[in-house]
C-alpha cells in the first residue's frame, strides 16, 4: 500500500502522506511560512469551518446542484467541529496572502473528510474538489473576515462572562471591607481617609464600564461580507446565495449576523478590529492599574505598606528563604502589557490595507484573538487566585491612617487652608501634635476665615 500520494498545482507536484487530510496548498504554505511560531488559532479554524458548512447548506437550499457533494461537505464540517481533524490544520498563524493559506487548508481538509465519508480516497478531487466544491461561491476575502468576526464575538462573550465574575468579586469585597478605614493616597503620597471597601467598589465600577464596552462591541462585529466574494461585489455567487448563506450561518451560530449593506467596505477596511482591540486595551489598562494597586498594598510584609495580604502561592526567591511574591498581580500586569502591544501591532497592520484588501489580515486575527484569550484567562486567575482570597490587615490600615496627617483636610473648611498648613508646619508634621493644635485652634474660633484667598488641594 502506498504511503504517499501525489498532488499537483500550477507550480508542480508535491508528495503528501496518503492519509493526510491536507493537500498541496497546505503543504506549500506550511513550508513557506515555517516560522515555528504557532499554528492558526483553533477558534478561527472552527469559525471558518462553520462558514463552510453554512455555504454548503446554502447551496443545497438554493438548488445549486451536486446535492450529494454538499451534504458530504456539511457532514465533514460536523466532523471537523467535533475535533476529528485538529492535527491537520498545519499552517502558521502569520502568513502572506491575507489568510488564503488558512482558507485553503480548511478547504482541503474538508474535501478529504467528505471524500472519506463518500467512500473515496483522499486526493480524489475529481469527485469532491477543495475549490470547486468546498470553496464554491466564496473567496478568502469574504470567508476570512467573516470567520474572524464570528470567532471574536464568541471570544468576547467568554471574556465578558469572566469580567462579570471579577466585577461581582470586587463588589462582594466592597461590602466586606466597607468598615476598613485606611489611608488614601494621591501621587503615592498621604492624602485623605478612605475605606478599603470604597477602593474595591471603584475597581468594580471600572470593570462595569469594560463589560458595557464589550457588550456594545458585538454590535459592530455582526455585519459580515460573506457572499461578497473577492472585492465585495458578489462576483462568484448569486444574490440568493449571498443572503441564504448569512441566514444559514446565523442559524448555525445563534449569533445575530447580518449581511453588510456595503460589502466592499468590510472587505477592504479593518477599523472594526482596531476598535475592538482598543476596547480590549482599555480593559487591560484598568486591570493593570488595579493589579498594581493590590501589589503596592501587599508590599512588605514589614518594609512596605502591608495593608492587605495576598495568598502565598509559591516560593518567591531562590536565594531568600521566606520571600513570597505577588505573582498573580504580576501576571496580570504582563498580560495587560502584551495586550497593549498587540493593539499597536493590530493598528499598524490595519492601516496597511491597500485598495480592496488588507494583506496583513493574519496578523490582525492573531493579535485580536490572542488578546481575547489572554485577557479571559488572566481575568479568571485574578479573581480566583487573588481578589477572592486576599485578606486585609485591619490593624496595619488603622496604624498607617492614625500616623498620617490625612485628618488635616477636614479642618480646612473651618480654619482655612493656609492656617491649617501653618499649624502642621509648626508641629513639625507630627500627627498627634498637629491634631491637638488644630482642635485648639477650632476651640479658639475658626470662623471668619478668608476662604477665597485659601488655595485648594489635590
Amino acid at each position: 500500500m502506498s504511503r504517499a500520494r501525489t498532488e499537483r498545482d500550477d507550480l508542480g507536484e508535491v508528495r503528501i502522506p496518503a492519509g493526510a487530510l491536507y493537500g498541496v496548498h497546505s503543504v506549500r504554505a506550511r513550508d513557506n511560512f515555517d516560522l515555528a511560531y504557532k499554528r492558526t488559532d483553533p477558534r478561527l479554524i472552527r469559525a471558518i469551518v462553520k462558514v463552510k458548512k453554512a455555504a454548503a447548506l446554502a447551496h443545497l437550499k438554493t438548488g445549486a446542484g451536486r446535492e450529494d457533494v454538499h451534504r458530504a461537505i456539511a457532514a465533514a464540517c460536523d466532523l471537523a467541529l467535533a475535533g476529528e481533524a485538529d492535527d491537520m490544520f498545519i499552517v502558521d498563524a502569520l502568513q502572506g496572502g491575507a489568510g488564503t493559506s488558512t482558507n485553503m487548508n480548511v478547504n482541503e481538509v474538508l474535501a478529504n473528510l467528505a471524500l472519506r465519508l463518500s467512500g473515496r480516497a483522499c486526493g480524489d478531487y475529481g469527485a469532491i474538489h477543495p475549490l470547486d466544491d468546498v470553496n464554491r461561491g466564496q473567496s478568502t476575502n469574504d470567508v476570512y473576515p467573516t470567520a474572524l468576526r464570528l470567532a471574536a464575538i464568541e471570544s468576547l462573550r467568554e471574556l465578558s462572562d469572566a469580567c462579570a465574575g471579577l466585577q461581582r468579586s470586587f463588589q462582594a469585597r466592597e461590602n466586606e471591607f466597607a468598615a476598613v478605614a485606611k489611608l488614601g493616597r494621591t501621587e503615592l503620597m498621604d492624602a485623605v481617609p478612605v475605606t478599603l471597601g470604597g477602593e474595591f467598589g471603584a475597581y468594580a465600577q471600572a470593570l462595569a464600564r469594560d463589560r458595557w464596552r464589550l457588550y456594545k462591541m458585538e454590535e459592530r462585529l455582526r455585519q459580515v461580507n460573506l457572499g461578497g466574494g473577492a472585492a465585495g461585489l458578489a462576483d462568484p455567487a448569486g444574490r440568493e446565495y449571498r443572503f441564504r448563506v448569512v441566514e444559514e450561518l446565523r442559524e448555525l451560530t445563534g449569533i445575530g449576523l447580518a449581511a453588510a449593506e456595503y460589502p466592499m467596505d468590510i472587505t477592504q477596511n479593518n477599523d472594526v478590529f482596531v476598535e475592538a482591540s482598543g476596547l480590549l486595551k482599555a480593559l487591560a489598562v484598568n486591570l493593570l492599574k488595579i493589579a498594581n494597586d493590590l501589589r503596592l498594598m501587599n508590599s512588605g510584609p514589614r518594609g512596605g505598606l502591608g495593608e492587605i495580604r495576598l495568598p502565598p502561592l509559591q516560593a518567591g526567591s531562590s536565594a531568600m528563604p521566606g520571600k513570597v511574591n505577588p505573582v498573580i498581580p504580576e501576571l496580570v500586569i504582563q498580560v495587560a502589557i502584551k495586550v497593549m502591544a498587540n493593539d499597536q501591532a493590530l493598528a499598524i497592520a490595519a492601516s496597511r490595507g491597500e485598495f480592496e484588501l488588507n494583506a496583513l489580515a493574519p496578523l490582525i486575527a492573531d493579535a485580536l484573538l490572542e488578546s481575547l484569550s489572554l485577557l479571559t484567562r488572566a481575568v479568571g486567575l485574578f479573581r480566583t487566585k487573588c481578589v477572592e482570597s486576599l485578606v486585609p490587615d485591619r490593624e496595619r490600615c488603622a496604624a498607617l491612617l492614625e500616623a498620617s496627617l490625612a485628618f488635616a483636610a477636614a479642618y480646612v473648611p473651618r480654619l482655612g487652608y493656609d492656617r491649617v498648613a501653618r499649624i502642621i508646619s509648626e508641629c513639625g508634621g507630627e500627627a498627634a501634635k498637629a491634631r491637638e493644635a488644630l482642635e485648639g485652634a477650632l476651640a479658639r474660633g475658626g470662623d471668619g476665615v478668608n476662604r477665597a484667598a485659601s488655595p485648594g488641594f489635590s
